[in-house]
């Protein structure tokens, strides 16, 4: 039916005019130069292959247009490709050389646009051996893996998060030190889910992050919600009742989660609209690689903080200990030229400095994670000791520096710190 009326009856929205226009002219519903497909990797050491010889590279990394023109879902492109990076992964991309799925035209009837990319696409990569590929966008992911075979494209497709979460489970990628001290909600991308039936693999990688609570929305799983993007409406205008975007985002904000975890170009972009568009300007919308590279840098930043301190104290010990020593220098040559039943030592000199550094698992504290720890510790704050001795004066001091509402007080952090130093 929707063949019949794009093609016969040219009985479509307006607005897609414009995308097949753009995609049978450019190779992307965007009408972007193919020359900036990879203008996002300027910065990153990525091999760019161009189809003429035989790729050498294990794995072929299918951008796809969102990921390569959109300047949102470029930061998707980037995370990923920098993830790939820490797991030692060999992969290259197309650049140039990747044209659109077809997956906006076939899914609006316009077969013929989508015959013309796919074929051009499947020489491209056949011509190169390809035999892995990795996608970011779940439309991609399912043209890719389930309707390239029609045209003779047989390859192996992952999702990125398939990959992540592979990669996570073999040791690959260390997220060991991950950490977000966040409440995240997954949206369930439909070309991902209902499609291809991938529910976990998001879930799994999202769960793998120290400090994240993982909460879902009324319609999840396979009775999720549209993002109001697929179907080539990434290109069309909503005109009649609410938007499907602002509803479902709605639904989300209403889970009390800090931030939404994405896992397709089009459901970032929406959900991010929609968030935006309800006047939340706090919540934190972003795709799942994104969500990945930000607590394992974060883990990073905490563990420096906390190795900052201890040479910090390194310094302090060895600065005694050459104090000492001067000291003692000093009173050993009072001792060769007076005499001794006169001499009257100096405390400090008689005393031994042992700066031994002591970082106690504060984390046991109900209350503290990974970021309040990482913060107490760069105060200087490393026992449960300091916790326990803490003045009133010095609780509202750290309250006042982070916002807090008698948080230290309500959740009793001198209470359990001595409860702790009382079990050793």
């Amino acid at each position: 039916m929707r063949r019949y009326l794009t093609l016969m009856e040219s009985n479509f929205p307006t607005e897609l005019g414009t995308a097949f226009r753009s995609m049978e002219n450019s190779s992307n519903p965007w009408a972007m130069s193919q020359g900036t497909r990879a203008d996002w990797a300027k910065n990153l050491d990525i091999p760019i292959v161009d189809g003429t010889e035989a790729m050498s590279h294990e794995y072929l990394y299918w951008v796809g247009c969102a990921g390569s023109f959109d300047d949102k879902n470029q930061k998707v492109t980037q995370s990923m490709s920098k993830l790939m990076a820490r797991a030692d992964i060999d992969f290259a991309i197309l650049g140039p050389s990747e044209l659109c799925t077809g997956d906006p035209a076939r899914r609006s009837g316009n077969e013929y646009i989508f015959q013309m990319l796919a074929k051009q696409n499947v020489e491209t990569l056949d011509t190169l051996g390809v035999k892995k590929i990795i996608t970011q966008c779940p439309h991609c992911f399912n043209t890719l893996k389930n309707e390239y075979p029609q045209l003779g494209g047989n390859y192996e497709v992952v999702h990125h998060t398939q990959f992540l979460e592979w990669l996570i489970a073999e040791g690959k990628l260390d997220v060991s030190e991950a950490t977000l001290e966040e409440r995240i909600v997954y949206h369930d991308s439909c070309y991902l889910g209902r499609h291809n039936d991938v529910y976990l693999s998001p879930r799994n990688v999202i769960g793998s992050i120290k400090g994240v609570q993982i909460v879902e929305a009324g319609r999840n799983g396979t009775k999720g919600m549209c993002c109001g993007a697929g179907g080539a409406r990434m290109w069309m205008e909503e005109d009649i009742g609410t938007k499907i975007n602002d509803e479902r985002s709605r639904e989300l904000i209403e889970t009390g989660a800090s931030r939404v975890a994405t896992a397709c170009p089009f459901c970032y972009v929406m959900m991010d609209d929609g968030v935006k568009g309800h006047g939340n300007d706090t919540m934190v919308v972003a795709d799942i690689s994104m969500h990945v590279l930000e607590a394992i840098e974060n883990g990073e930043a905490i563990a420096e903080a906390e190795a900052d301190v201890i040479r910090q104290a390194v310094a302090a010990e060895r600065a005694t200990a050459v104090s000492i020593a001067t000291s003692t220098d000093t009173m050993v040559a009072q001792l060769l030229s007076t005499d001794t039943s006169e001499l009257v030592l100096d405390d400090q000199a008689t005393e031994v400095a042992e700066a031994a550094v002591v970082i106690d698992d504060l984390e046991r504290i109900n209350g503290i994670g990974p970021k309040y720890k990482a913060w107490l510790v760069g105060k200087g704050i490393t026992t449960f000791a300091q916790i326990a001795a803490l003045t009133q004066a010095e609780i509202d001091a750290l309250e006042e520096e982070q916002s807090f509402t008698d948080r230290i007080d309500r959740e009793d952090w001198k209470g359990q710190a001595q409860a702790f130093l009382d079990e050793a």
